[in-house]
């Protein structure tokens, strides 16, 4: 109901939780700035947003934005609806409900008034949900811009997290889990961010700790829906040995977790051969049945191969 009503209204560089807009359209603008030479970042991080949104102020910038008294209720309502505490309903007098449908067209319409500021003054930037970066041409400005924010969140009650926000290189810093780079004739590229690269492989070996008692094919139906997501959020990255080498790594643990499951030497051997390896590839690998991991390399990629891993469903990410 709300959001036809409003969206229109919304700054051009916001891109978090709008209809045809997505992560991808900011972290593109943000490499367009890059690219043209604005190659300082002032990064900004908001502390706990979401449970710091003044209602009072909130519900000032919607009614400028609609002229109805009882949409105007409805969501003052939904905004001071109690939450359960210890199993006794407390009163909300700051925040927005988390997982709420109305709050992140809530945050987009506090936060505009940011974003119009930034917009009046011919900024670069681009905006996504409480993630906002501005993109200059020195440290300098930088940290007018930053001066700038400051004031403009302290007048909306808000808080800039010092600990996690920044003003310095583009290429230092990461947004929405991307970080940018330099490539052959100066282009401005995209990569995962190393913290995202690590939650990556965190999450692979979650999700494949404890596979005692489940088939490979198990295994895999639980690893799909994961790595399906996470390499459709970061198609944009540019970095094609990276990719090759993840799916090195995953395979490579793949491999010794179906050797544990094996576990025998007997079995290895006899599952090996059943896979179309010769005998002296299945004695060979048999023979170290105990070192899941270094004999998860080298003999027995040429049995269980990448071909192998198409054939279960195993989604490539290069």
């Amino acid at each position: 109901m709300l959001q036809p009503l409003i969206d229109p209204t919304f700054s051009e560089h916001s891109h978090g939780f709008r209809p045809g807009r997505r992560a991808h359209d900011a972290v593109k603008a943000a490499r367009a700035y890059v690219q043209t030479g604005k190659r300082v970042v002032v990064d900004v991080d908001l502390a706990k947003f979401f449970d710091r949104v003044n209602h009072d102020i909130l519900i000032d910038r919607l009614g400028k934005r609609i002229d109805d008294a009882g949409v105007i209720r409805l969501v003052r309502a939904y905004l001071s609806a109690g939450i359960m505490h210890g199993g006794v309903v407390v009163e909300r007098h700051l925040g927005t409900p988390q997982g709420g449908p109305l709050s992140p067209l809530l945050a987009n319409v506090l936060l505009d008034e940011v974003d119009k500021a930034l917009e009046a003054r011919g900024y670069s930037f681009a905006r996504y949900a409480d993630d906002c970066n501005v993109y200059v041409g020195s440290i300098k400005a930088g940290q007018r811009v930053m001066a700038l924010l400051r004031q403009l969140y302290a007048g909306l009650k808000l808080q800039i997290n010092e600990a996690k926000s920044a003003v310095g290189s583009a290429f230092g810093r990461k947004f929405l889990g991307y970080e940018l780079w330099v490539a052959k004739g100066r282009e401005v590229k995209c990569a995962v961010a190393h913290k995202a690269m690590d939650n990556f492989k965190a999450r692979i070996r979650q999700l494949t700790r404890r596979s005692g008692g489940r088939s490979m094919e198990q295994v895999v139906q639980r690893l799909r829906p994961y790595m399906l997501g996470w390499k459709a959020y970061f198609g944009l990255a540019q970095t094609p040995k990276v990719w090759r080498e993840l799916d090195e790594w995953l395979r490579h643990r793949l491999r010794a977790i179906q050797l544990r499951h094996w576990k025998r030497p007997a079995t290895i051997y006899r599952e090996l051969q059943a896979r179309g390896a010769g005998d002296t590839v299945a004695k060979r690998v048999a023979a170290n049945s105990r070192r899941w991991w270094r004999n998860s390399d080298g003999l027995l990629e040429t049995v269980l191969t990448i071909a192998y891993f198409d054939g279960l469903g195993v989604p490539r990410l290069s």
